[in-house]
């Protein structure tokens, strides 16, 4: 498998993993066991769930905004695999900023002004398609752990704003799909 990077063909395997490291964006090679690269695997793992999940929720205003989250975690990723902050000078699309995070709270903002207010827990599931996104929430609260056990000075702190309230919008979005699916909520 080939792809095209800088006017060349590339393959997609380098050979140069096969011992268990990793390059990270500074140079630095790693273990693929090192809590960075967990950190931004559980990323990883939490953009290709959304790809799941786009492919099922068809209407209204959520696949767009999944898939502007798939571009922000793209970008979260790569701040992520770049300890030495060298990414961020030359690569503009790799930014993750507080106007990012300004933009979820506007999405949960829409989406719970259409909801009942929560009186009590409520168990994952429902419509497929709540169900898919509570799984992705989930994800999404494993990749905040990893990065918050990296430290505080690991990475920029509006990475770890963004997950956070990322997950918050996958709750909602959880719920909004349910109800716009006829689907009652169930109660703990």
């Amino acid at each position: 498998m080939f792809f095209r990077g800088n006017n060349q063909d590339v393959k997609i395997y380098t050979k140069t993993g096969d011992g268990g490291d990793t390059g990270l964006f500074d140079g630095t090679r790693v273990m693929k066991s090192d809590p960075r690269v967990g950190a931004y695997g559980d990323v990883d793992e939490l953009n290709a769930w959304l790809g799941l999940v786009r492919t099922e929720v068809t209407e209204h205003e959520l696949p767009a905004m999944l898939e502007q989250i798939q571009r922000d975690l793209f970008a979260l990723g790569a701040r992520l695999a770049d300890p030495s902050h060298k990414i961020a000078a030359r690569v503009a699309k790799a930014a993750v900023t507080t106007e990012d995070v300004s933009r979820l709270e506007g999405w949960i903002d829409q989406l719970e002004s259409e909801l009942p207010p929560l009186r009590r827990f409520i168990l994952a599931g429902g419509s497929r398609e709540g169900a898919l996104l509570h799984v992705a929430r989930t994800i999404c609260r494993r990749a905040e752990r990893a990065m918050v056990s990296l430290g505080q000075d690991a990475f920029e702190p509006e990475l770890l704003v963004y997950i956070n309230r990322l997950s918050d919008l996958l709750f909602v979005m959880a719920r909004a799909a349910n109800r716009r699916a006829g689907t009652s909520e169930t109660e703990w």
